[in-house]
């Protein structure tokens, strides 16, 4: 879409007058504690890729925080307080691997009375949004909505929604809410008829609903500018406007295509023109197509994907979700998932933001963790990382690893530590007090719970959610693969196997888990980085690589090709750092926890077989 149209936006935002609103002074922060001096820096879309000012490409990996948004019990905030902000964010790093979150934010919450923000409410989410970029870990706000609002729904409904405030619903005269036949919450979108009548005045903007909730944006992303500092919002990604947008119904010979083009795009632009008016003109706006463009089942599917939105980057981030509808629904899938399950669907995903010039983020995947269909989770999580990481099945990874793709970005969903010990009245109704999963429409997602003590801890295999993944490529990704040997009961699940044609590098990886990423140097002066998963634990991490073999690596020096530091924030979290010198070098690293103290000569060896099969495969 035209750029001038964007600008004139901006301009009538700041003639309007500004909508900031005021705060305590932020704290000056100090730098994070294990920073090195390439660290800390803010991340832009260069090329189609998310890039920091060293000009490495940056993959974001992590999950939503969280599901707690959507209820009543802490007022709409993720955590019941800073202390427990801080728990989970150390948790997430440190257990869950992550260097990234989406986190929600409620307009309920921030406006409750129309036209007046709550800024005690944006404070508090402020400070629990701090625990976070202070633990290292970057964030990107999502005004989260599910059903429209929760306020459509009666006290003794079967369902519940979040989202927009109680005036919003008022303003309004929608039926009494009613799902008719529904087997899963969802399909109140398109079978309720308040959701649907709800959802098409928002996008037409009928008694100002659209314009009230851009000025509470807007104010709200001027307070959080305002309320970190600078390094803290240098930490801050971008923004997602709204959470799986979708037309409620549409007009007569609209498609859903068209009402992407007619109704979607121009509310992302003018979302665009409240960002650059709230001071993060530097940073992209998350731009989510119609949730059902890429809907894997065949009823469900809507044409759709942003088509007609031309040229994405560097001011929009192809922002998108998957659910394997088919696995959920218990009925039109009924194994499990395989190798290869979704390299597919995640094509798809890749294809548009190349398609567009911007990277792409598939901000929500997951699968139940309770009920009828949990025991597909093991499986289904492994191929959606899997398709994360390379578009190629493991089977065929070793002779077309250049086929794979970008490397994408992703936050699962979910992490709430909150998981199976919650007290939510449903719709307020004192008679409903739900405490098991995550309190929300049968949901049970989150990776993480508390214990008795009071410690997060897993629900997910470690080996599946803690991964190695190139967090910063000093270049070009060429190529990336991670066998987890995540487990599924007590089978080991083994995708990718390495091949009998490279039997050192073979003997080398044994039974143990191992990442190889292939990298096009560009001259760049900070490292490459591959997140460290506890489960490789210094001591006992062997990397063979063009740059140097290593059993146990050094501390990382600006001298040492291949080193292991901390990463920022002081989680203990760790990381492999890789130092090239050149540019238009393919470079290649092999990370595995599967030999003990392997010999010269097998790791000279392994690194022949891998410079060979390097230079055919992908030179």
């Amino acid at each position: 879409m035209p750029n001038i149209r964007a600008r004139l936006l901006v301009v009538l935002v700041v003639l309007l007058g500004s909508l900031s609103v005021a705060g305590p002074s932020p704290a000056t922060a100090a730098t994070l504690p294990d920073s090195l001096w390439f660290d800390e820096t803010p991340l832009t879309v260069q090329n189609g890729r998310f890039v920091d000012a060293a000009g490495r490409e940056i993959v974001l990996r992590g999950y939503n925080v969280s599901g707690e948004t959507k209820l009543e019990e802490n007022g709409g905030l993720p955590f019941a307080s800073v202390a427990d902000a801080k728990k989970s964010a150390t948790a997430l790093r440190a257990l869950g691997g992550g260097n990234s979150v989406r986190f929600l934010l409620s307009w309920a919450h921030a406006e409750p009375v129309r036209g007046q923000v709550d800024t005690a409410f944006l404070a508090a989410a402020t400070a629990q949004m701090r625990a976070f970029l202070d633990a290292g870990i970057r964030v990107y706000p999502d005004f989260h909505q599910d059903l429209y609002s929760r306020h459509l729904f009666d006290p003794d409904s079967w369902y519940s929604g979040d989202g927009a405030p109680k005036w919003a619903v008022d303003a309004g005269d929608y039926p009494d809410e009613s799902c008719g036949i529904c087997l899963f919450w969802g399909q109140n979108i398109t079978q309720n008829e308040a959701v649907k009548q709800a959802s098409y005045d928002f996008w037409h903007n009928e008694y100002g609903l659209q314009d009230a909730f851009l000025a509470t944006a807007q104010k709200t992303m001027a307070y959080l500018r305002q309320n970190v500092s600078a390094a803290e919002f240098a930490g801050v990604l971008g923004f997602d406007p709204y959470n799986e947008p979708h037309a409620g119904s549409y007009d007569s010979g609209q498609t859903s295509r068209t009402w992407e083009r007619d109704v979607l795009w121009p509310f992302y632009e003018k979302f665009r023109a409240r960002m650059d008016a709230a001071g993060w003109q530097d940073k992209p706006l998350f731009a989510e197509p119609n949730l059902f463009w890429n809907a894997n089942l065949d009823f469900q599917k809507q044409e759709g994907g942003l088509l007609d939105a031309g040229t994405l980057g560097p001011r929009y981030v192809f922002n998108t979700h998957f659910y394997d509808q088919k696995a959920i629904s218990g009925v039109f899938m009924w194994g499990k998932a395989e190798d290869g399950q979704y390299a597919g669907d995640f094509g798809t995903v890749r294809d548009r933001a190349t398609a567009t010039n911007t990277p792409a983020i598939i901000s929500e995947f997951g699968h139940p963790l309770a009920g009828s269909v949990s025991d597909k989770a093991p499986t289904v999580l492994k191929a959606m990382y899997q398709a994360l990481d390379s578009r190629v099945p493991g089977a065929s990874w070793w002779s077309n690893p250049d086929g794979g793709g970008p490397v994408l970005s992703g936050t699962q969903w979910q992490w709430d530590i909150y998981n199976g010990r919650h007290h939510e009245l449903m719709n307020g109704n004192p008679d409903k007090v739900l405490t098991t999963g995550d309190a929300w429409n049968d949901e049970d997602l989150s990776a993480v719970r508390l214990d008795d003590s009071g410690k997060p801890v897993l629900r997910q295999d470690a080996r599946l959610l803690d991964r190695i993944y190139p967090s910063a490529t000093s270049g070009t990704n060429v190529a990336f693969t991670y066998e987890d040997r995540s487990r599924d009961g007590n089978t080991t699940l083994t995708w990718n196997p390495v091949p009998s044609s490279l039997p050192n590098v073979a003997q080398l990886v044994g039974s143990g888990q191992y990442g190889l990423l292939l990298w096009r140097s560009n001259s760049g002066t900070a490292p490459t980085e591959l997140h460290l998963p506890a489960s490789f634990p210094t001591g006992s991490t062997t990397v063979v690589s063009d740059l140097g073999t290593a059993y146990a690596p050094p501390a990382y020096t600006p001298a040492t090709p291949v080193g292991v530091a901390a990463e920022p924030g002081g989680t203990g979290s760790r990381r492999l750092l890789l130092t090239d010198t050149d540019s238009g070098v393919l470079h290649y690293a092999l990370v595995t926890n599967g030999a003990t103290a392997p010999s010269a000569t097998l790791l000279n060896a392994a690194r022949s077989e891998l410079s060979a099969w390097a230079a055919r495969n992908a030179g």
